[in-house]
């Protein structure tokens, strides 16, 4: 009796093992779905996963319901409801975001992407297209190619998706002809080759009605090749072709679970190793070898790309995480300046110069843009001049780092060559890009070792350098102070210099104007010639407005750590326009005068200054005190 009792629950046991065995060993696609809007994109999905069984009973019986009420397709089943999960979509009948969904056939295991077809949603487009194996570009076999399938065509080679797939949609609402497939296909083909896709695969299918999804369409037996999710089954996904690359491992977390273990974790991006293979920890080039592959199942002989491990090196090196293991023989290469291909993600635009966080696999460092070389225009392909980049705009622009960074172009290693820009103050990410070189500058030029240090500069002048950094708005009293400031300390016998904002302007940064892009260039020359002074054992008194935090943090990290002191001084708008030496702000009120702090540019006063001077409470002299005060402690 009890054998019959718990049999059951050991068949159970068995058949769930056994399943689990099955997919845990098949491979993934990743692949998204792109197109105009409209082109059946959340319809085809909908219907993969219908016809994969990947739909419970309750959500069909909640579908069909939907369908009825929000559907668009009368009284049959309105698939793409499955994947459009918004209401704003439901409601327009759109794609908005990116939709995520799994399904699996016996052969294959597959995460699909919605992309939505939207010129104001290119952002949500390249999100979904970046971890992607194979693209299905799907056109409207009654509209043929328009100009968004243009675009997400470029867009789809532009991130490295080489395994295309041109699904002529709808070709039930055409009857199923083959002329009006063929003129669709010809067109693409013939635009297809300008930017640089040359193989793909054209399919007629109709996503509503099932045709050439799963199994061959008796309505269109012209078609003698294979229907989609065949297709999908039996591609190669890159992972593959990966493996025959040169090793690389970005370095993601240091393992020291004991005294007696040391290990290196990461996903191998590219290549293989072995225990016993030579490897250079990048950037550093110190060389050693691997004495164990740990993984979750135990010691390995053999890892390949795609996999997770933990490698344990033969001598003790310096590799922390950001660091990228790669073969001995044929290292990756080493730069801190490039041309790359950036999508601005931001609905604020690029701010030329401006310091933002650049994450490239595990490292992060500070990078700056110099001003676009052009920006693309994706629906015809022109490159255009431009000074910024805006929300989806997509340019090619110079970058350079702050240390140099471990890279690979993008057309040959995606994880090495493609990053993220991440705001310093708000934390978002505000672009992606491609790497595509280093500059030959960044290899030619070097640092000269110095015989004179700046310590033995101070030591000269018997005094400890700083920057004393006054910002606040126009008439504030920066200046005043500031000559006081001066002055006080050089009847202390203090070796000082007084950079002042307008002075400067006259010479150094007669160039440049007072566009958001003008400002952040004028700060960071003024800071490097400050550092330069600061090296040279010099007090360095500045006095700008430098209305941007970012720009005076980027500042503050050119020096050491206790030398940079922010001097905040702090005047109510209205006091400051009220004193109106210079007669600036009338004009800026009367708009003779544009960009102008204060009125119709913004100032981001200081969060946590070194030094905070009210100038409504304490006299221009009484501050001087304060501030040499608090220098000199």
């Amino acid at each position: 009796m009890s054998e019959r009792t718990y049999q059951p629950d050991a068949l159970i046991a068995t058949d769930i093992e056994s399943y689990l065995r099955q997919h845990q060993h098949k491979s993934l696609l990743r692949f998204i779905t792109c197109g105009s809007v409209d082109d059946g994109k959340s319809t085809l999905i909908g219907r993969l996963l219908y016809d994969s069984k990947m739909i419970f009973e309750d959500q069909l019986a909640s579908l069909k319901a939907d369908s009825k009420r929000v559907g668009t397709q009368g009284q049959e089943i309105d698939f793409a409801l499955l994947v459009d999960g918004l209401a704003a979509e439901r409601e327009q009948g759109i794609t908005i975001d990116v939709a995520y969904r799994f399904f699996s056939t016996e052969k294959r295991k597959f995460i699909v992407a919605d992309t939505p077809g939207h010129e104001q949603y290119t952002r949500n487009m390249v999100t979904g297209a970046s971890t992607a194996d194979l693209a299905v570009i799907l056109i409207d076999a009654r509209k043929g190619v328009l100009t968004q399938t243009r675009r997400h065509s470029y867009l789809v080679h532009l991130l490295g998706i080489r395994k295309v797939v041109l699904a002529v949609n709808k070709m039930d609402l055409v009857g199923y002809r083959q002329d009006v497939f063929d003129g669709i296909v010809k067109d693409y083909r013939a635009f297809a080759a300008t930017i640089g896709i040359v193989d793909f695969l054209p399919m007629p299918i109709s996503g509503f009605k099932g045709d050439n999804i799963t199994a061959p369409s008796p309505n269109m037996p012209w078609y003698t090749g294979i229907p989609l999710i065949e297709h999908l089954e039996a591609v190669e996904v890159d992972a593959t072709a990966d493996q025959a690359k040169p090793f690389r491992m970005p370095v993601q977390w240091v393992n020291r679970p004991n005294l007696d273990f040391r290990g290196f974790s990461g996903l191998i991006a590219t290549g293989a190793v072995m225990p016993g293979d030579a490897v250079r920890v990048m950037p550093s080039g110190k060389v050693t070898s691997i004495s164990r592959i740990v993984a979750l199942s135990g010691d390995l002989n053999r890892a390949v790309a795609g996999q997770s491990i933990t490698l344990c090196l033969a001598d003790e090196v310096d590799c922390s995480r950001g660091d990228v293991l790669t073969a001995a023989a044929a290292p990756a290469q080493v730069a801190d300046q490039f041309e790359s291909t950036l999508v601005w993600m931001s609905e604020e635009p690029m701010i030329a110069g401006r310091a933002y966080w650049l994450k490239l696999g595990t490292q992060v460092v500070t990078a700056r843009m110099h001003a676009p070389k052009y920006q693309i225009n994706v629906n015809t392909l022109e490159h255009l001049a431009a000074k910024t980049l805006d929300l989806n705009a997509i340019g090619v622009v110079e970058i350079a780092t702050d240390k140099p960074i471990v890279f690979e172009p993008y057309a040959e290693n995606h994880t090495l060559g493609g990053f993220i820009l991440i705001d310093k103050l708000s934390n978002a990410t505000v672009a992606a890009g491609m790497l595509h070189f280093s500059l030959r500058r960044s290899q030619n030029v070097h640092w000269q070792a110095l015989d004179i240090t700046r310590e033995a500069h101070a030591k000269l002048k018997n005094q400890k350098p700083a920057v004393l950094w006054f910002t606040g708005l126009s008439g504030s009293g920066k200046s005043t102070i500031a000559n006081l400031v001066e002055k006080k300390l050089h009847h202390m016998n203090r070796h000082t210099f007084l950079l002042d904002g307008d002075n400067v302007r006259h010479g150094l940064n007669k160039d440049l104007g007072f566009t958001e892009e003008d400002r952040i260039e004028n700060i960071r020359r003024v800071g490097e010639l400050a550092k330069l002074m600061a090296d040279a054992g010099l007090i360095v008194i500045t006095a700008f407005i430098s209305p941007f935090r970012a720009e005076r943090e980027m500042v503050r990290k050119m020096l050491p750590e206790t030398e940079f002191f922010e001097v905040h001084i702090d005047t109510p708008l209205s006091v400051a326009e009220a004193r109106d030496v210079k007669g600036l702000y009338a004009k800026a009120r009367a708009g003779q005068l544009k960009n102008f702090t204060g009125i119709d540019s913004p100032y981001e006063p200081p969060v946590n200054p070194e030094i905070h001077i009210d100038t409504t409470q304490v006299s221009s002299d009484k501050a001087a005190d304060l501030i040499v005060e608090e220098l000199l402690k």
